[in-house]
């Protein structure tokens, strides 16, 4: 199946899941040796997929484990800059949708995940200390600091200062 998204000239755009996994007190991020920065467990959605099949299928491929949704709680539409290995910067515009999971009551996983060819780590993060990581998306510590009930559509904009 493919991926959800395209690149034409030197714009690129993706549909994407991710999820807020949550185990006491800390927030689980993803990271590798080829990015400077931390990043939300989730990915691309294929064609044909929903997104609650979608983020079930990439935490558990990066996880090792299989979480169950507890609900949406983020539409995020996320505009950056990427190199793409080249001389050429990518104009990105993603929109991700992030599902609160379940807690299992512990952290334990069984990842042995790779993206860009290199080992995925996954990190649990206290939530107290999430703002002293470099770790994307960055309105996650903020939204983990309050009480949500509703789904937030919140929109970042990485390419201005």
């Amino acid at each position: 199946m493919f991926d959800c998204g395209f690149t034409r000239d030197n714009c690129w755009f993706r549909y994407r899941t991710a999820g807020i996994i949550v185990e006491n007190g800390c927030v689980l991020f993803a990271g590798n040796e080829k990015n400077d920065y931390l990043y939300s467990v989730g990915g691309a959605v294929k064609m044909g997929e929903s997104a609650e099949q979608a983020v079930v299928r990439e935490i558990s491929e990066e996880t090792g484990v299989k979480y169950e949704i507890d609900r949406l709680a983020v539409i995020h539409e996320n505009f950056f800059y990427e190199n793409n290995g080249t001389s050429q910067q990518l104009n990105c515009h993603e929109i991700c949708l992030y599902f609160l999971m379940k807690p299992r009551g512990t952290q334990a996983l069984n990842s042995n995940s790779y993206t860009q060819g290199c080992r995925e780590n996954m990190y649990w993060i206290p939530i107290k200390d999430l703002k002293k990581y470099k770790a994307f998306p960055t309105f996650m510590a903020d939204y983990l600091a309050g009480e949500h009930r509703e789904i937030v559509h919140i929109v970042t904009d990485e390419r201005v200062g």
